[in-house]
């Protein structure tokens, strides 16, 4: 069995990433930053078992090339037929390290485990494209439901008519991310909104973003780089929630990040709960950075694009979904709004791992 060149490339730079890495955890400036060495560690930890793999698959590959040299120039036949001997058994070896290779490609990611905050942005379509976010809300509330994971609300901004601006959720369980993060992207609606009398289709969009959530010693914030001010929560119409100033807007100051929460009637909740998006929206945007450092031509992930990316099609009048970046379209968009969403996260985890086997 032949390797293909290309995951052999992928796993020359893994190699060099190890000892890169292990080379900087040995580091004491690195070892004295608990979270730069927590960060290192994990990554290393990822790809460390592919490395191994490599190592043996390279000792065995050397071996076939000497005892198939033995076999085709040695004039002396009993050391022949011991390469022989040998070469059928390197060569068993090798398929069966070869097949390892493969499974260590695709290990888990490191954030798969994590539980995950999703964050529901109305786009194009004004009121109808709001709907649809409730709509899209709706249906990872069901499929969450159907896995046994549970829904913390962590910040939203309805509308008067049933819809929202933004919806922000926590997915409280194990796994929770790997299901997910295939949702990142713009998702686009085509449908006679229940606003329009005339009977056209329109087009509205909403944007979506997975985010892993931060564990607390991943991301560290000075408490300096803050501003932090209070106001009166309000609800659709203008009326207030509560009279007191519960609602929090935190900003951060070195990224620009903002993070509003008012669904709680105490100050002290919602400041935790925009806590909690805002080392989410770090920890994702420090990910990426890292992500763009170790390799600008990097393989391209099946199911996180960037967020600008249309990702999928919801046609009601075809009754049809698809998804574009796998170019599957299916016929059961009722059924996938109402939470069946495991046909649809299946087929782009196998592009995936194909994408990553073949680092395309």
């Amino acid at each position: 069995m032949e390797a293909d060149p290309k995951m052999l490339e992928r796993l020359d730079s893994i190699a060099e990433r190890v000892s890169e890495l292990e080379r900087r955890l040995n580091d004491p400036s690195v070892m004295n930053d608990q979270k730069e060495f927590v960060r290192l560690s994990k990554e290393l930890g990822s790809i460390r078992s592919a490395a191994e793999e490599y190592a043996k698959f390279r000792e065995i590959s050397e071996r076939i090339v000497e005892d198939r040299a033995i076999i085709e120039s040695s004039k002396d036949e009993e050391l022949a037929e011991t390469a022989k001997l040998e070469l059928a058994d390197l060569e068993e070896a090798q398929e069966e390290s070869l097949k390892r290779l493969k499974s260590a490609l695709l290990a888990e990611d490191s954030d798969d485990q994590r539980r995950a905050i999703i964050e529901i942005r109305a786009g194009t379509g004004g009121e109808e494209a709001a709907l649809f976010v409730a709509d899209l809300h709706r249906m990872y509330a069901k499929y969450a439901e159907y896995k046994g994971w549970k829904i913390d609300p962590l910040s939203s901004h309805p509308t008067e008519i049933g819809g929202f601006k933004e919806v922000i959720f926590l997915i409280e369980g194990k796994g929770a991310y790997s299901k997910f993060k295939f949702e990142s992207g713009v998702h686009r609606v085509q449908r006679v909104p229940a606003t329009e009398s005339g009977g056209r289709i329109h087009t509205s969009t909403a944007t979506v973003a997975v985010l892993p959530e931060a564990e607390e010693v991943e991301v560290q914030i000075d408490p300096k780089d803050l501003k932090i001010d209070t106001f009166r929560a309000s609800g659709p119409g203008g009326q207030y929630v509560n009279r007191t100033d519960s609602a929090i807007r935190i900003t951060h100051i070195p990224t620009g990040s903002v993070v509003s929460c008012q669904d709680e009637r105490s100050q002290h909740k919602n400041k935790a709960k925009a806590m909690k998006i805002l080392k989410a929206r770090l920890l994702d945007r420090e990910r990426r950075e890292q992500e763009e450092r170790i390799a600008k031509d990097r393989r391209k992930q099946v199911g996180r694009g960037e967020r600008s990316e249309k990702v999928r099609t919801y046609n009601f009048p075809q009754r049809r979904i698809t998804d574009h970046r796998i170019g599957l379209s299916l016929y059961n968009l009722e059924r996938v709004l109402q939470g069946e969403l495991d046909q649809l996260i299946e087929k782009l985890t196998m592009a995936d791992e194909e994408s990553r086997i073949s680092d395309e």
